[in-house]
């Protein structure tokens, strides 16, 4: 009965502490890719440059604005400037809400910056998307200004 007793304890510790609100599509993108290597990093300085920037989003949506338009027109126009580049959009959000819903937010923004893109010329195909929910914040504060700078599409390249 001891041995069936602690057999069913580690089959519980191990489900409960294998789940996460990180989704597995993170996990296999920031273990089985380069984005974010060196050269990548070179090539975000070129596009900066040219005006390639985050898209950022208002509180609770993945509406894209006029002002989030406005910058997906000039990151298409470097994208199909430069084919051989490829590029992670990664969705994030602010610290606000649950985990998981930050995370299906998070995804909603990148899916909607690849669509823009895509729309606007750029192959699908070299783009990918991810989302880190909050798990990742540009800025650590806890105030709006903070909150504004989170909750984004941040573009990294290969």
């Amino acid at each position: 009965m001891k041995k069936l007793l602690a057999v069913c304890s580690i089959v519980a510790a191990v489900a409960v502490t294998g789940c996460s609100s990180k989704s597995t599509e993170t996990a296999v993108v920031d273990s089985a890719t380069d984005y974010g290597s060196a050269a990548g990093a070179t090539l975000m300085e070129q596009a900066r440059s040219a005006g390639f920037d985050d898209v950022f989003f208002e509180f609770d949506s993945s509406v894209l604005d006029a002002r989030a338009n406005e910058q997906l027109k000039t990151n298409a126009k470097w994208l199909i400037e430069h084919p051989d580049v490829s590029c992670m959009i990664e969705g994030h959000c602010d610290e606000r809400g649950t985990a998981e819903y930050n995370i299906a937010l998070g995804e909603r923004r990148a899916e909607v910056s690849k669509s823009f893109l895509a729309n606007a010329g750029v192959a699908a195909s070299r783009m990918e998307t991810v989302s880190y929910g909050e798990e990742r914040p540009f800025d650590p504060g806890h105030s709006e200004a903070a909150w504004s700078q989170n909750r984004r599409a941040h573009f990294v390249f290969k």
